[in-house]
């Protein structure tokens, strides 16, 4: 798994971070929840054709990384501050 991390875009993952927080905090619905890793796949996907202007299948497989990592990352951040 070690060699996907160079797929991510930080700036991708910080973005759908902050979309994704902001859906999960304003729409209090658990059929949301579900959605929103796929929705961040998305929204990953079109960040990074948006800043490499050009589609090919790494661009594809970083913006998917990224957006998907920033799920992760906000299930990190959450239990961390739950202790």
């Amino acid at each position: 798994m070690e060699f996907l991390s160079g797929f991510e875009m930080p700036v991708v993952t910080g973005i759908c971070l902050s979309v994704g927080y902001i859906i999960k905090n304003l729409i209090s619905d658990s059929r949301v929840d579900r959605l929103i890793p796929m929705i961040m796949g998305i929204l990953g996907v079109g960040m990074s054709l948006w800043i490499n202007l050009n589609f090919t299948p790494e661009i594809l497989l970083s913006g998917l990384i990224s957006g998907l990592a920033s799920t992760g990352l906000y299930e990190v951040f959450h239990q961390f501050l739950k202790k």
